[in-house]
């Protein structure tokens, strides 16, 4: 019965559905023929109408079975289909609790802009991109608030400065309309926060930018149950690349959006090991 009702649900069994339902029919009226007692007549021969339906019996049998672990094959694939595998993030420093993981790699070169940024890119204006990869394994939304993210660089041996992530228009603004270069005949100065002034004129090529840091950036603040989101946080650097070396990426504001909790903050050093 089992296999019937399983059968049932499968529209390319019918006909072979039929077939079993006929000749398990058949077999059970036989079995039910009752065995003939000592000293009554014996029973007829079995005739050649019997004999054509073991045969018939056998035939739609093998399709049966060979439907069945053809239907098993198809329920333990879609069994499957519904539960995400969580493949290995592709990044270079990962850390991981409360069933977030959260993978952090630094484009320091200008290879690694190409892909996304065809013309110009932020790293010839002095801007870092880094990659983000954020896995939300929990049974319920995570929010992250992107602008809380910063960036720890050490300046010297008692100064650190935490610097905030910039937008697509600030992006936009450090490569093409402001002059970041590093003067090497002076000495380091802390870097300088984002500040609002009046912006000079925007043209095409400032648009097209814009749309590309826009594009390629993370794209919302929410993870999904069960489902990965990646894309990149922008920081002007000032072309000092030399201060990421000891770097930290401070990720504080994490919440689980249905209980409302609190996840504990990351703080992801780009010397460090992943932990995974």
């Amino acid at each position: 019965m089992a296999l019937i009702k399983l059968l049932s649900d499968f529209p390319c069994c019918n006909s072979e559905l039929r077939e079993f339902q006929l000749v398990a029919g058949s077999q059970a009226a036989q079995a039910r023929v009752p065995v003939p007692q000592p000293g009554s007549n014996p029973a007829p021969a079995e005739r050649i109408e019997g004999l054509r339906m073991q045969t018939v019996y056998y035939s739609p049998m093998r399709k049966i079975l060979a439907w069945s672990m053809v239907v098993a094959g198809l329920c333990g694939a879609r069994e499957a289909s519904g539960q995400q595998q969580s493949a290995p993030m592709r990044t270079s420093i990962v850390d991981s609790h409360e069933g977030v993981t959260i993978g952090v790699d630094p484009w320091t070169s200008a290879g690694r802009y190409h892909g996304k940024f065809p013309k110009k890119n932020p790293y010839t204006g002095g801007v870092l991109a880094i990659h983000l990869t954020i896995r939300n394994d929990n049974d319920e939304p995570i929010r992250l608030n992107r602008g809380r993210i910063r960036l720890v660089v050490q300046l010297d041996e008692d100064n650190k400065q935490e610097l905030e992530p910039l937008n697509a228009d600030d992006v936009a603004d450090a490569v093409l309309l402001e002059n970041h270069q590093k003067d090497p005949t002076i000495r380091r100065s802390p870097i300088p926060l984002p500040t609002s002034h009046a912006k000079p004129t925007r043209d095409k090529k400032w648009e097209e930018l814009r749309d590309d840091c826009q594009n390629a950036a993370l794209p919302s603040p929410v993870i999904a149950p069960h489902s990965t989101m990646e894309g990149l946080v922008y920081f002007d650097v000032r072309s000092e690349w030399d201060l990421l070396e000891n770097a930290r990426l401070y990720i504080p504001d994490l919440e689980r959006m249905t209980t409302k909790q609190a996840i504990l903050y990351f703080d992801i050093g780009f010397s460090q090991e992943s932990n995974n």
